[in-house]
């Protein structure tokens, strides 16, 4: 299998939520200290200062916070067979932000707030990334 895109590069932070993604599970860090959600992983909590954290799987739900439609991709050469393609960030049930694609739909059929999932894409041997689409509802196309 081969991937030509840049793909991400575990470093001890963030090592545990690639390892999940391949294991189809979204992990987020939790702080055991004021037990919020924190996104991207670090070694402290931006919120209390605690360098104490487990990893907890996530309901893998969301709402579309923000997107856009990339047309002009760069760089082209890599890009250019996925426009339009949709980057947004999402708002995780568990209160934190994540970057990422929408897939599943039209671009243009994406509003803000829309209900997603997680998808896992295994583009690599290695390498699993975490997608989103929308949730299915009953009596509507998406």
């Amino acid at each position: 299998m081969s991937y030509a895109k840049p793909v991400p590069v575990p470093d001890a932070d963030t090592r545990p939520f690639w390892e999940g993604c391949r294991q189809g599970k979204l992990l987020l860090q939790r702080c055991d200290a004021c037990s919020r959600f924190r996104f991207p992983p670090g070694e402290t909590c931006p919120s209390c200062g605690s360098d104490r954290a487990s990893w907890v799987e996530s309901s893998g739900r969301g709402s579309v916070f923000s997107w856009i439609v990339v047309t002009h991709p760069v760089p082209r050469e890599i890009y250019a067979p996925d426009v339009p393609y949709v980057v947004a960030l999402v708002d995780l049930a568990e209160g934190v932000r994540m970057a990422t694609n929408i897939i599943g739909c039209q671009p243009g059929s994406i509003v803000a707030a829309m209900p997603v999932e997680v998808v896992f894409d295994r583009v690599s041997e290695t390498v699993v990334l975490p997608r989103f689409r929308p949730v299915p509802t009953s009596g509507r196309a998406v």
